[in-house]
């Protein structure tokens, strides 16, 4: 068997040319792997042909090698892709998922450079989905083509999972979920599952999760000089929002354990965009509606956040004219005319966030292998979401997250990443594996 060590050096370092000729021919599939339904629907099959054509000679059932190689697809033309080298010792696995095969929306008249084809500036690696995620598709494929070229005697089983339909999760049944569901990732429950799908060479430890919330407020339209008469449903919404948000966070306020995970900020309720009918500026509308999110730290519960906006805004509803108002006319209530303002709450799909176990030996190893690649760990929170992983984590998963693209870059235009950061993630790949031998 051979030692962690030897384990490492067999496997050595990225092969640069091999990445960065295959991170070419992806990004040059990015523009078909743009995830913006209904307009965008991605193939991810395109990113799994380019990824098949590097492991396929390594294939056990195709080309002699040591690898397994499972392309599921639910969706025509949108495959996932599950890898596996083979260890020595049942039961004992390291996974790295969630590098997925679609992108967010690019418009070339925005960037510097054509964002679906790859530029080299340096040290830099320029394209759509270099960064996120197709940057770590290609890293992971490097490492399996790896494995399969030297074939390590491994005690551990080394998986890698390629999934579609990350940037669009709400649409169920194409990636990681439908893949849950049938149990075709349930070995990977006995041991660390590293998601590959965040930045700046960190672990990180914690998200937020999202509510997306839209309250529409009625009023009554009239001329603005005769404000006496109308209801202002501009003025209402904004004397509402400002008693839910102090509402919410002096029932949510920051929690203890934020400060343990270290989260840039607390939890937020903000308004993000404003829509009204239109008309002139002598008219007070009828209505408008005023949209945001709450961006809730995972040591609170989503359900119980959507209950408590709901009540907030029911008991608006109920004392509105206990309600802050805006000069002398202003008013939600006219009662001669039998009419109140009103509010209404809607909500977009929720996502929860995720608090990664601290004390699990998939964390441990991660930060060593950071401290020891890259110089030194911090382990860092955001209130940022990703989604899949809180329902990977309350399926019995022991989810740990990392990534190498930059953060600055992330769904931004211009994106690019550093060739020399994943040359320390793959690095850092190999460490883990390492360290899990021992």
């Amino acid at each position: 068997m051979a030692s962690s060590s030897a384990a490492a050096a067999t496997i050595g370092e990225l092969n640069k040319e091999s990445f960065v000729t295959l991170l070419g021919k992806l990004i040059g599939e990015s523009k078909y792997v743009q995830n913006n339904p209904p307009e965008l629907i991605p193939e991810e099959d395109r990113i799994v042909k380019h990824v098949l054509d590097v492991l396929l000679p390594y294939s056990a059932k195709t080309g002699g090698g040591p690898l397994l190689l499972n392309h599921v697809v639910y969706k025509p033309g949108r495959g996932n892709l599950i890898v596996e080298y083979p260890g020595t010792e049942p039961g004992k696995i390291v996974s790295f998922v969630g590098c997925h095969m679609d992108v967010v929306t690019a418009n070339p008249s925005d960037w510097d450079f054509d964002p679906f084809s790859m530029s080299i500036d340096g040290d830099k690696l320029r394209g759509r989905g270099t960064t996120d995620c197709l940057g770590h598709v290609a890293l992971v494929t490097e490492l399996m083509k790896r494995l399969g070229e030297t074939k390590p005697k491994l005690k551990s089983t080394v998986v890698a999972v390629f999934i579609a339909s990350e940037e669009n999760s709400s649409i169920p049944g194409v990636g990681v979920d439908a893949l849950v569901k049938d149990g075709l990732l349930d070995k990977l429950k006995q041991g660390p599952l590293f998601w590959i799908d965040t930045a700046d060479k960190q672990p990180c430890i914690g998200t937020g999760g999202m509510i997306p919330w839209k309250i529409h407020v009625t009023g009554k339209l009239f001329h603005s000089g005769l404000a006496h008469k109308a209801i202002n449903p501009l003025e209402l919404a904004m004397e509402a929002l400002q008693e839910i948000q102090s509402l919410f966070y002096k029932d949510f306020p920051p929690h203890p354990k934020e400060e343990v995970y270290g989260f840039a900020t607390p939890s937020t309720m903000k308004p993000t965009q404003w829509n009204y009918p239109g008309g002139g500026v002598n008219q007070i509308p009828a209505e408008c509606t005023v949209s945001g999110d709450v961006r809730l730290t995972p040591f609170y519960n989503v359900t119980d956040v959507m209950e408590k906006l709901k009540q907030y805004v029911d008991d608006i509803n109920e004392n509105i004219e206990k309600l802050g108002t805006r000069g002398p006319v202003s008013k939600y209530v006219l009662p001669e005319e039998g009419l109140r303002g009103r509010l209404t709450i809607s909500f977009d799909e929720a996502m929860s966030g995720v608090a990664c176990n601290l004390d699990s030996r998939g964390f441990h190893v991660l930060c060593k292998a950071t401290k020891d690649i890259v110089g030194h760990v911090k382990p860092y929170s955001i209130t940022g979401s990703l989604p899949l992983i809180r329902e990977l984590q309350d399926e019995g998963f022991d989810v740990q997250t990392a990534g190498y693209g930059l953060m600055a870059t992330y769904h931004a235009k211009n994106e690019y990443c550093l060739l020399s950061d994943m040359c320390q993630g793959y690095q850092v790949f190999v460490s883990i594996i390492s360290q899990l031998e021992e």
